[in-house]
């Protein structure tokens, strides 16, 4: 088989009995042929793990995460996505984005966590992911073997570290309002990536569960509080 897809497959069941450690899962949706969860804790209102085992049929492995504070607190938003080949990963994306402050005290948690980290390709962010996420945002490509235990444990332990440092910033004091509108603004600009419709059609779905999947599992936008 694969030993990056050993590494990720095993990375993505960490992320879920992390998930699971600390939340309920609330959604996991048969509709779709691939893993789709979403669990809900004391500090996050939402943690989305979904991924497409396309292994047999396009050669491909993709894992997202995406993790949302509750609207009483103004911690950024925990993003992991991976899409990998048999030899190589072809992107690997991994932020704490901000949503109401930009010099959030986690954004620099996070700046310290991945500044010495060095990828062999980066890759260079279009307009609408540089609306959203971080100066310091990892984007790498051609990723091999040598690099795949360092996304890994870039990964969990960037995650570990989020939940650890969550519940300090919850304030019922906060700008409920605000921190919505900054969260939804978070997913309008995530839902104007072409490479996500892309991806799924060449997996032969519908169009229709295209837009379905995207506008209301993968980035839904929450209409009011």
């Amino acid at each position: 088989m694969s030993e990056i897809w050993d590494k990720l497959i095993d990375c993505e069941q960490k992320i879920i009995a992390k998930c699971a450690s600390l939340g309920k899962e609330n959604f996991d949706d048969p509709e779709f042929d691939w893993l789709n969860k979403v669990y809900q804790g004391e500090h996050f209102r939402r943690a989305h793990i979904d991924s497409v085992d396309a292994r047999d049929t396009k050669g491909l492995y993709m894992t997202h995460i995406c993790v949302f504070p509750n609207f009483d607190n103004d911690a950024p938003i925990y993003g992991f996505d991976i899409i990998a080949g048999k030899n190589k990963v072809t992107g690997a994306f991994h932020d704490y984005s901000p949503t109401v402050d930009w010099n959030h005290p986690m954004c620099d948690l996070f700046r310290y966590c991945v500044q010495d980290l060095e990828w062999k390709k980066e890759r260079e962010l279009p307009p609408w992911a540089q609306a959203i996420f971080s100066k310091h945002m990892v984007a790498a490509s051609n990723v091999k073997i040598d690099e795949m235990d360092q996304v890994v444990t870039m990964a969990l332990d960037n995650l570990d570290m989020y939940f650890e440092e969550l519940p300090n910033y919850t304030d019922n004091n906060l700008d409920k309002e605000q921190i919505r509108r900054k969260q939804n603004r978070y997913c309008h600009y995530q839902k104007q990536n072409p490479h996500t419709p892309r991806a799924m059609e060449a997996l032969g779905l519908d169009p229709e569960d295209i837009r379905h999947f995207i506008q209301d599992c993968l980035f839904p936008e929450i209409s009011s509080l």
